[in-house]
């Protein structure tokens, strides 16, 4: 994290779980010069002042990224940008979807003419896998989001900044997630399963930060980054929390899929993968994909390739989801 040293970071959505999670972790892990939480909600920011307490490099600044002229005046002398505020909840962006579009596709492109008006250098877009093929308007907006920060880099000019997008799948115990629904409705003795076939991405909160602190690092701007992680089937989330409970089968709700994606087949003829993750290339050369390969050591995907959670190499079973929900949302459960 050394190109954090003596930074100014700004991340909108500060006061999230994923924000919290992350100015934890550059406070603990780097030499940042001042970290600034933008957010809209004062009593999470009082909260997290709480929770910082004498924290000098950290300022809290209220705010909406729908608002240009609030933007603007945070990102005075930033040079760094993690853009993680977005209207999430798919049922709420179906029944009120301009509100959605007003967040998280205009808020997306406020951000980058903030970014490029006052010479930030490096500006992180988190995305989501329901922006891959997107069937609900959530997914549809953070889809046109994403276009728009990759797009970004095509008109900077001769400004040194660079745009690039991380993607990543349902993460371990945030709000609205099945593991702590199926935690409370278990004592119920009825969890309600979507459908049995259901299959869906994972990552641990801290492993979410950690990409994207790894893209702040090698991006070069115009990048989706892609991590590899694990499935897991909705039935074995079941089975490790509430083994005795019996299954209530309610369908598939609007908006949401049977299986989630990250890495379409058209996105695959455009992706190299790495180790532990894969890069979407930008549509418009803006670099040497060659001198990007050798790099960092990544190949072509090959034709037909695609990323989906039903077809993923690495699963969770029954005793590794019971290990993580104890290390990532209740240190207490047991079954």
């Amino acid at each position: 994290m050394k190109s954090l040293d003596n930074c100014s970071i700004l991340i909108t959505g500060g006061t999230g779980s994923f924000g919290r999670r992350f100015v934890r972790t550059i406070l603990n892990l780097s030499k940042v010069r001042k970290i600034i939480v933008f957010s809209r909600d004062e009593l999470k920011q009082f909260e997290m002042q709480q929770e910082f307490p004498n924290e000098s490099r950290l300022r809290y600044f209220l705010g909406d990224v729908r608002d240009r002229d609030r933007l603007y005046r945070a990102f005075e002398d930033v040079d760094v940008v993690v853009h993680a505020a977005a209207l999430k909840q798919v049922p709420a962006a179906e029944y009120n979807p301009f509100e959605a579009i007003k967040t998280n596709v205009m808020g997306a492109q406020n951000i980058i003419d903030a970014a490029m008006d006052n010479r930030v250098a490096r500006v992180v877009a988190l995305s989501t896998d329901k922006a891959a093929a997107p069937i609900n308007l959530y997914g549809a907006t953070k889809l046109c989001s994403d276009k728009l920060f990759v797009a970004a880099n095509n008109y900077k000019g001769n400004r040194e900044i660079s745009f690039s997008v991380v993607r990543y799948g349902n993460v371990m115990g945030s709000r609205g997630s099945v593991i702590p629904f199926f935690l409370k409705k278990r004592l119920s003795g009825v969890l309600p399963i979507t459908d049995e076939r259901m299959t869906r991405f994972n990552i641990s909160l801290d492993e979410g930060v950690q990409f994207v602190l790894r893209a702040l690092e090698n991006m070069w701007g115009g990048e989706l980054f892609v991590p590899k992680i694990p499935s897991y089937r909705v039935t074995d989330v079941a089975e490790a929390i509430a083994p005795g409970c019996k299954h209530q089968i309610v369908g598939i709700r609007p908006g949401e899929k049977l299986h989630e994606e990250m890495i379409t087949e058209t996105d695959g003829l455009n992706c190299v993968e790495f180790k532990k993750h894969f890069v979407i290339l930008p549509a418009t050369q803006l670099w040497s994909v060659t001198d990007f390969e050798k790099e960092f050591d990544g190949i072509r995907c090959e034709y037909g390739f695609r990323y989906n959670s039903e077809q993923n190499k690495e699963w969770l079973g029954v005793e590794e989801l019971r290990r993580l929900i104890r290390e990532n949302v209740d240190p207490t459960f047991k079954v």
